[in-house]
């Protein structure tokens, strides 16, 4: 094996002990790697979450006025949001699942730009926030609003 490796040592122009490097051997179950880290738009989201508690704040049935515990939700968001002026998030009405498709769409509109009213009256810039009413094409949490980092 000497041989072998001071061989290869003169064919490659490096000295035998150069050459020779053992494996390190991590036991399984056992890695010396960290985790994987979330980056980019799904480290904001998982932070988003993890900060303002939830991306979601419920309305009255067939109601679009603000709540207390929907504004507590939307202050904890606001929060996040102005420490973070390069996101920018869709706010996204639903309606109840028995609303017709018009008043489906025309609450879920209402809905979200109460929310985003909100925020921007919570200090967070207007071009930060869209609004979206997805009425009953693409069903939601019923009479919410989601507040989603993208």
């Amino acid at each position: 094996m000497r041989a072998l490796l001071i061989m290869l040592a003169l064919a490659t122009g490096t000295s035998a002990s150069a050459q020779l490097r053992l494996p390190v051997i991590v036991p399984l179950g056992r890695s010396s790697a960290p985790p994987p880290q979330l980056v980019g738009i799904d480290a904001l989201r998982a932070d988003f979450l993890a900060r303002a508690g939830t991306d979601t704040a419920y309305f009255g049935s067939d109601s679009a006025v603000l709540g207390a515990p929907a504004q507590a939700v939307l202050q904890a968001q606001a929060s996040w949001l102005r420490q973070h002026p390069e996101v920018v998030v869709r706010i996204e009405g639903h309606a109840d699942p028995s609303d017709t498709r018009d008043h489906a769409l025309a609450i879920g509109a209402r809905r979200a730009e109460e929310v985003r009213n909100y925020l921007v009256l919570l200090g967070v810039p207007a071009a930060q926030l869209g609004t979206m009413s997805w009425g009953k094409e693409r069903p939601g949490p019923p009479r919410a609003v989601t507040v989603l980092v993208h």
